[in-house]
């Protein structure tokens, strides 16, 4: 009797593909199919695990479970570096949940692509060509992809001396100012990792308005948060082309002249608003007024520290931190926000359409079209996510528009400043903020990555036709 074939065979066999034979095996095909959603797994991953970890009893000073959404919520707003809190990160976690957030905010500060090359180098052993290809999109590298392995090790090795050179600066000055000297090296370590991954989270009960005025305190915190908002391609950039702006990329000129911008313009303004306001600045000393706006400027783009209480800024400085809150800092950073490139981008389009200029020019470098409509996409998909979030916020609790649209902005640009509406929100809110600071920190980088790299040769186009804009 002849031997009978199957008429199909299981759907990964007839696409050649074959069964999963493992993990590794499993991140492959992920990867294959597309970066973005290799990095999206390690966040999710990462999360899934904090969450696990600040849910158990040791982790809560009572001993008691803490209940999902918080736990949940904590370690979103840990992985995704934004320092958001409903409980008090020194009163409410022990050591070990002190020390889980800690470990959060340095893996969500990698990055979502150097997180997914990590991913795949712990799993496969090896940095394989897909991984590879995934680290230099991450890094905006344009290196050989056998040097793409050293250059992840540079950039990390470089954020941890970073890192630690901060938490030994400000270890030496807690204990100066009376802190046991474990107790401040603990705190030190803590507030470096915080500032340079943009964190904000801390370890007083009154946050950086502990060290109002305290220079030794401030300034290394506004350095760690301003060299951490720049982003990994920078720093690769300045180190492989030195202090020399005419050896830059245009993505690390544009970076540092519009960082540079909005911090001093930031300062200037959030100063000038808030310097004669009783309840914030009116009661200090010139010297100190101005440490705290250059202070406020810079962490209003992502830090999230605060020396004053966001409640008792004037309504035109908090508009002002929205605005700031919304630019956020470099690309393929541990800053949230559209991103300074974006808003780069958009300015100099509308300077070149103002001029009757064809073409979008920077440093001597053409900007191609296609940027341009990624640069669109990521605003516009940014603003869309803030409004259905201001919704769903103001749907679910009775609190004032302007205070949500902060905390939304804050949450969305993973900024971590808060107006309290995080911890009066109640679960719903939870909920919905740690949607926000998820797509915050995964959705316009995937966005942008994915609209990057389809693109598609059509062999034909229809006649133009201009609506009318404006």
């Amino acid at each position: 009797m002849a031997e009978t074939k199957p008429m199909w065979t299981p759907a990964p066999e007839r696409e050649g593909l074959g069964p999963l034979t493992g993990p590794r095996d499993f991140l492959d095909r992920v990867a294959a199919s597309s970066p973005a959603r290799l990095a999206m797994l390690a966040f999710v991953v990462a999360i899934a695990l904090f969450t696990a970890l600040l849910s158990l009893p040791i982790a809560a000073a009572d001993g008691q479970r803490t209940p999902f959404h918080e736990a949940l919520f904590t370690a979103v707003s840990a992985v995704t570096v934004t320092g958001l809190a409903i409980v008090s990160t020194p009163e409410h976690w022990t050591l070990f949940g002190q020390a889980c957030i800690l470990l959060g905010i340095f893996t969500g500060g990698l990055g979502t692509l150097t997180l997914a090359s990590l991913l795949s180098l712990m799993v496969s052993r090896r940095l394989g060509l897909r991984g590879r290809l995934i680290a230099q999109e991450a890094l905006n590298n344009s290196s050989r992809l056998g040097e793409v392995g050293e250059l992840l090790r540079i950039v990390i090795g470089t954020s941890v001396v970073i890192q630690g050179a901060l938490g030994l600066v400000m270890a030496g000055r807690l204990t100066i100012r009376g802190e046991h000297p474990l107790v401040a090296a603990w705190h030190g370590v803590f507030y470096g990792i915080s500032s340079f991954n943009n964190a904000g989270f801390v370890l007083h009960e009154a946050g950086a308005a502990e060290f109002a005025g305290d220079l030794w305190m401030l300034g290394p915190i506004g350095l760690g948060v301003f060299l951490g908002s720049l982003g990994f391609p920078v720093v690769l950039g300045i180190l492989q082309g030195g202090l020399r702006p005419s050896r830059w990329n245009l993505h690390v000129k544009l970076t540092i002249t519009v960082s540079v911008v909005l911090l001093v313009a930031g300062a200037v303004l959030w100063g000038w608003m808030e310097w004669d306001n009783p309840r914030t600045l009116a009661g200090m000393p010139p010297w100190e007024k101005a440490v705290n706006a250059v202070f406020a400027s810079i962490n209003t783009r992502s830090g999230g520290f605060n020396v004053v209480d966001q409640n008792a800024m004037e309504g035109t400085t908090l508009l002002l931190s929205d605005a700031l809150m919304f630019a956020g800092g470099g690309s393929v950073s541990t800053a949230g926000g559209i991103k300074v490139t974006t808003l780069a981008v958009m300015f100099l389009a509308i300077v070149a359409e103002a001029r009757g200029v064809d073409r979008v020019e920077a440093f001597g470098r053409t900007i191609p079209e296609g940027t341009m409509r990624v640069a669109v996409a990521v605003i516009m998909a940014a603003a869309t996510w803030i409004l259905v979030g201001c919704f769903l916020m103001l749907a679910f609790t009775d609190l004032a528009m302007d205070r949500v649209l902060f905390e939304v902005i804050s949450a969305f640009a993973t900024v971590g400043l808060s107006t309290g509406v995080s911890a009066e929100s109640g679960p719903a809110g939870a909920y919905i903020l740690t949607v926000l600071m998820f797509t915050g920190r995964i959705g316009t980088i995937t966005l942008a990555s994915a609209l990057a790299v389809r693109q598609r040769i059509q062999l034909y186009h229809y006649p133009e036709e201009r609506p009318i804009i404006g």
